[in-house]
């Protein structure tokens, strides 16, 4: 395995992020999986195939590779399929990120953009992604395949269940828990506990 080497899974415009974040650390992003091959291809990536298939699970094991996908559902669905055969993805974290030395970021899958804050005493999970600036303060959890949007701010101590979604520009307040399977809208603020497979928007957040 060629560490500087890497494959995407997906190639839309979250893979274009990826790609960008990837390259930043001086990997070679040179091929993809996807449903099927993609009209635009802007970086020129070799177009693999179809990552269910048993070729790619024997490609994808002997090579380094990075889910690329937005939907926390879909990501969390290949990440599974994956690993039933101990294939494992890569991080993907921009220079640019800073993580304090006490913050605990996941093994497999995390997607950290540019810009990113995370701050002393957080964790975030596996197949996390923590988009274009957005802010993890002191002791959050931020549990496995959330996703928080650019410019969310978590404020301290805050938890975010599995699969969330935090919408753009969002805030949320210090100490709330937010469950699993919820969507945060953009633009809300959240000043009290939001409950499992809920949706919520607005300033102050309302349940939909």
């Amino acid at each position: 395995m060629e560490d500087f080497k890497v494959i995407l899974i997906g190639y839309s415009g979250h893979a274009y992020v990826a790609h960008g974040i990837l390259t930043s650390t001086g990997k070679d992003v040179y091929a993809y999986f996807d449903n099927i091959a993609k009209k635009d291809n802007p970086f020129n990536l070799e177009y693999l195939g179809n990552e269910n298939s048993e070729n790619a699970i024997l490609i994808l094991s002997k090579n380094n590779f990075f889910i690329a996908i937005g939907d926390n559902h879909i990501r969390r669905k290949v990440y599974e399929h994956l690993a039933i055969k101990s294939t494992y993805p890569i991080n993907a974290i921009h220079t640019s990120a800073i993580i304090y030395s006490n913050a605990t970021i996941g093994k497999y899958g995390v997607m950290i953009s540019a810009g990113v804050i995370i701050n002393p005493l957080s964790k975030i999970g596996n197949g996390v992604i923590c988009n274009t600036g957005s802010i993890i303060e002191h002791d959050c959890i931020v549990e496995d395949f959330v996703h928080i949007a650019p410019g969310a701010i978590l404020c301290g101590n805050v938890v975010v269940g599995e699969n969330t979604f935090i919408g753009a520009g969002s805030v949320i307040k210090q100490g709330i828990t937010i469950g699993k399977n919820v969507t945060i809208g953009a633009g809300t603020v959240v000043v009290k506990n939001i409950p499992d497979n809920s949706t919520a928007y607005g300033n102050p957040a309302q349940l939909k």
